[in-house]
């Protein structure tokens, strides 16, 4: 008996939990299923791309937030009877179709990752010319900047960095990280695989007619080869070689979405 008394009220419970829940309150709402107190934090739903939330098989009322959305701000989506809408009943700012060449946070896309990322070079150059910059500060030291590939441009440029200290206009590493377009902060100098990306893409060996509107002669790219020596590129005929950090070229600052 005693066993079937305590079945029954466990029974009970369940069911009062579940028709009415308070979280840091002991006392929900009555016209609330589940009722949350609290002063030091909000309620976390469901973060996912654009694509991911169109992936679902959404039931009416589905909440979720879109992490892609409006320019990558992101924004509380629900769904209603045959389409989803934001939280103020307006359409949906779903992610641009980006396009290499698009002018997009800041400058114009040269790549495009295929998962809504990509880089993006700054709209001029921060220095050109034959009174362009240097690679290093005045001192040839090893800074450990070896990457090459697509994504290593901004750890390359903290390296160099971290080596050369943060007298950052006095070269080219220093150069781009310094750079603000007035709303984004994140520039780098571009790796070397990165570099030829901007040269083929958006610069003279595109078919956009160098819509970056870059110089003919040599930019920096971040990608050390020695102590004494760092990877550059031409635009214009587009080679790569490497040259001393001493040489006074050109810096195009681009950064990450």
């Amino acid at each position: 008996m005693k066993n079937i008394c305590t079945l029954l009220a466990a029974v009970l419970l369940t069911t009062t939990t579940y028709a009415q829940i308070g979280i840091n309150n002991e006392n929900p709402d009555a016209s609330a299923a589940l009722d949350i107190t609290s002063t030091t934090g909000g309620l976390l739903v469901p973060r996912m791309t654009a694509a991911q939330r169109d992936a679902i098989t959404a039931t009416q009322g589905l909440i979720i937030f879109c992490s892609d959305c409006a320019s990558g701000e992101g924004e509380l989506q629900i769904k209603l009877t045959s389409s989803w809408k934001n939280t103020i009943g307006g359409d949906v700012n779903d992610p641009l179709a980006l396009a290499i060449g698009d002018t997009y946070q800041g400058g114009i896309i040269f790549y495009l990752d295929g998962n809504g990322g990509g880089l993006i070079a700054a709209l001029a150059d921060q220095s050109s010319g034959p009174s362009g910059i240097k690679w290093y500060n005045g001192s040839n030291v090893t800074t450990g900047a070896t990457g090459t590939a697509i994504g290593t441009g901004s750890a390359n440029t903290d390296a160099i960095i971290l080596a050369q200290g943060a007298t950052e206009t006095s070269y080219a590493a220093g150069l781009a990280r310094a750079y603000t377009d007035g709303t984004y902060t994140d520039w780098f100098l571009p790796s070397k695989d990165e570099l030829d990306l901007m040269h083929s893409n958006i610069g003279q060996g595109s078919s956009t007619d160098n819509i970056g509107n870059f110089a003919i002669g040599y930019y920096w790219s971040s990608t050390e080869v020695d102590n004494s020596n760092a990877w550059r590129q031409y635009f214009g005929i587009g080679y790569q070689n490497y040259g001393g950090k001493d040489g006074p070229y050109s810096v195009r600052a681009v950064r990450a979405f």
